[in-house]
């Protein structure tokens, strides 16, 4: 005998039919020291407004390739073909965060973060200016429509432009509008963990979500840090991949926001300040001195003495040193009347003395 439904078992049996969404999902904690690092060397150096999800879309692309299995599309026959290009689709907020909107980078893989950051900045002011030529049109278009038939007709442009791979750009739906995976951000709103579902009309494999980097404390070499971590969750289609490729595909992720150094050009040294010429500084070297370890500049050459007069010559010639002109001793006055007495020789001319010169003391002389 069949066993009774409680009341909620019953209320659950009619509300919802057999299972039918293949999604699943996963999620991971990264130490976000080196992407952060990174962010910042790059606006340093470049000027650039990198930013961290900027970084994840360039790991997903990483990981694309690592992982060919989810580099995929649908085609019709229930057969999958692979991609012609790694292209992903970046959800970006307009409006204020009031309206959604998104900008598909092509061939991520062999662009830079950098040129990922610049051409969805500027692909961004185009959609705040109201320019956005990809999808704008086929937007206006289709939210004109009731909401049943708006849901026929997302479903069959999607069929025309990702199943048969058909550009109906002029109609604002170009072909494989949302590349091969979609990668949004809910950080900028402080939100550490969210989930995001795959609409039918997507077609890709997996879209990932970015949450807020926030200090927590981690377990490090048996030791609890605060390190800066960043959550990262995915929604993936099981049509396309399962868990054996999605396991490989965040290995891929992981191994990228370790270190992007090592899958990014190096970075440039930072442009130079306005009036100063490009290039290393020169090495400033301190002024010479002689109690520097610096090589000293020759000495000057030593001046010429004054010719010798012609009695300190001849006291030369016969080896003696000349006397001098004051000899602080109590023989003071003798020796000065010898020098002037040399001084007045013939042979040199000498001028004519003051009337009733005053007499000189020497030291000694009271």
């Amino acid at each position: 005998m069949p066993k009774q439904l409680s009341s909620w078992r019953k209320l659950a049996a009619a509300a919802w039919s057999a299972p039918s969404d293949p999604q699943f999902y996963g999620e991971m904690d990264i130490d976000a020291a080196a992407l952060l690092s990174y962010v910042e060397r790059t606006r340093e150096a470049t000027g650039i407004r990198l930013t961290v999800t900027h970084l994840v879309g360039r790991a997903v692309a990483h990981a694309m390739t690592v992982v060919p299995e989810i580099r995929v599309r649908a085609v019709p026959g229930g057969r999958f073909r692979e991609r012609e290009s790694v292209d992903v689709f970046f959800i970006v907020n307009v409006d204020g965060g009031r309206e959604l909107s998104g900008v598909k980078v092509t061939d991520v893989d062999r662009k830079t973060a950098a040129q990922v950051a610049e051409e969805l900045q500027a692909r961004r002011t185009a959609i705040h200016a109201g320019d956005d030529s990809d999808l704008a049109r086929g937007k206006a278009l289709l939210t004109r429509l009731p909401s049943v038939p708006l849901r026929l007709a997302l479903r069959f442009a999607s069929w025309l432009t990702s199943d048969l791979n058909l550009d109906l750009g002029r109609f604002g739906m170009p072909r494989q509008a949302f590349g091969g995976a979609m990668v949004t951000s809910v950080g900028m709103w402080g939100v550490q963990r969210a989930y995001s579902p795959l609409a039918p009309y997507y077609r890709v494999p997996v879209l990932v979500l970015v949450g807020a980097v926030h200090q927590r404390p981690v377990a490090v070499a048996g030791e609890v840090v605060v390190r800066p971590m960043l959550t990262l969750t995915a929604t993936f289609d099981h049509r396309y991949i399962d868990g054996y490729h999605a396991a490989r595909f965040a290995d891929a992720v992981r191994d990228y926001c370790a270190d992007p150094t090592r899958h990014e050009p190096a970075l440039a040294d930072p442009e130079p300040e306005p009036g100063r010429r490009p290039g290393p500084r020169p090495e400033r070297r301190p002024k010479q001195s002689p109690d520097q370890g610096l090589e000293p500049s020759p000495e000057p050459s030593p001046e010429p003495s004054p010719e010798p007069r012609p009695g300190q010559a001849r006291k030369r010639r016969r080896g003696q040193d000349p006397e001098p002109a004051h000899e602080p001793d109590g023989d003071g006055r003798r020796r000065n009347n010898a020098a002037r007495g040399a001084a007045r020789r013939p042979g040199r001319a000498e001028p004519s003395a003051p009337k009733n010169p005053a007499p000189t003391k020497n030291p000694g002389e009271t």
